[in-house]
């Protein structure tokens, strides 16, 4: 299946010169949506995964299905605020400002191995700014793995040295 067939460009989105990669279509339809899942799950299947982290809000929408197919627990990065009990705090670079995100302290026992799952690898700040989360819990990142991966824009350099994995580049 070509995943690709289910990415929507959008010109000019949300700013001249940007090329949205628009993923509702894929979400639409239910095959591109398991094929999705599968592929990432299967990427890991033979590696020792005891949690999978998604970042708020796409992230979730790939993370849980992963974590449903590998029979794994599911742990969500928020944005700052949302999450009820005490919280690690990790700020991260934009483009024009910071941003931050948060995870539950409670939510990775120290030593277990974490993969992380994601809709987009731009810059990486995003991804960059879960890895550290996860390392603040005493989680071990197995790898970081992406429905899309803009090549260009190097986000992968960043999070090395750990793997990454992306279904679909541009």
């Amino acid at each position: 299946m070509r995943l690709d067939d289910y990415i929507r460009n959008i010109p000019d989105f949300p700013k001249p010169g940007i090329a949205f990669k628009d993923i509702t279509p894929l979400l639409k339809d239910p095959n591109a949506l398991q094929h999705t899942y599968r592929a990432i799950a299967n990427q890991y299947r033979e590696d020792e995964v005891d949690l999978v982290v998604g970042a708020e809000s796409r992230g979730f929408l790939f993370g849980v299905g992963v974590a449903l197919l590998m029979n794994k627990g599911f742990i969500p990065i928020r944005k700052p605020g949302k999450l009820p009990a005490p919280v690690f705090k990790q700020s991260y670079d934009l483009e024009y400002g910071t941003d931050s995100l948060e995870i539950h302290q409670d939510s990775i026992r120290p030593g277990q191995r974490v993969l992380l799952v994601d809709d987009l690898l731009a810059t990486g700040g995003t991804a960059q700014a879960a890895i550290e989360l996860v390392k603040k819990c005493g989680g071990i990142i197995v790898g970081c793995a992406f429905v899309i991966e803009l090549t260009f824009l190097t986000g992968r350099q960043k999070l090395s040295p750990y793997p990454v994995y992306s279904l679909i580049r541009y």
